[in-house]
């Protein structure tokens, strides 16, 4: 086996072992926090997440996974707050305030067919993410330009319509996971991360504006950063 094949093995089963891990400590929050193991929408959370993972891991390059793996020379100072934030503190908190909202009871109840739709477009946020992902061979975990990896404009799959697809589909997954999991309260950091979004949004965006080459032209044809025909 060369060196490169077998740099992607083991990039490969360590993804695979985050994948474990993540579920692992997401399922210790919800059942901790809501002190209920026989909560339903908490278990198809997981089983959603855990569909979106897989489909992540099988859908993506190693040379992306290795690059997604640890910030990077290059990463912008401001970014390494605002990536923990949204994709780390803010979700978390987002689970641990859902959880103890069904231990007290603060929300009364979301009405199941809500919770279903929550469901389901935490699934199409997700899905979205990894089709953003699997169409741009740069979709770092940080903000960065990559000289190293010979960094280019991508623009196909969901980048011909939109220049942060991926970021669209994680403020819905963001913004739909306290309707799943029954709670009003967990609206308040979801709705931070959302926010987190828009502002790494346009601080992502004018970065690659200054500094990778092409990106202008193409976004002169593809106008719109988040919200079809709004911004």
């Amino acid at each position: 086996m060369s060196t490169l094949n077998k740099t992607s093995t083991i990039v490969v089963q360590k993804w695979w072992i985050e994948i474990f891990i993540t579920l692992l400590v997401l399922g210790v929050i919800l059942f901790a926090t809501s002190g209920n193991i026989m909560w339903l929408m908490a278990w198809i959370y997981l089983a959603i997440v855990l569909v979106i993972k897989v489909t992540n891991a099988i859908t993506i390059d190693p040379s992306l996974m290795e690059e997604r793996a640890q910030p990077k020379e290059g990463t912008k100072k401001w970014d390494i707050f605002l990536a923990s934030f949204v994709a780390l503190f803010g979700p978390i908190l987002t689970l641990i305030l859902a959880g103890l909202d069904i231990r007290f009871g603060w929300s009364h109840g979301i009405p199941l067919a809500l919770n279903i739709i929550g469901a389901l477009l935490v699934m199409l946020g997700g899905l979205l993410v990894n089709w953003a992902m699997a169409s741009n061979h740069y979709f770092s975990s940080t903000v960065r330009i990559q000289s190293d990896r010979h960094q280019k404009v991508e623009t196909q799959g969901p980048y011909k319509y939109l220049r942060h697809p991926g970021y669209v589909g994680a403020i819905i997954g963001s913004l739909m996971t306290p309707l799943m999991l029954g709670s009003w309260v967990a609206f308040i950091p979801a709705v931070l991360v959302m926010c987190g979004y828009i502002v790494r949004t346009v601080l992502e965006d004018k970065v690659l504006q200054e500094e990778l080459e092409g990106y202008k032209d193409y976004s002169k044809i593809v106008r719109y950063r988040l919200f079809p025909g709004i911004w």
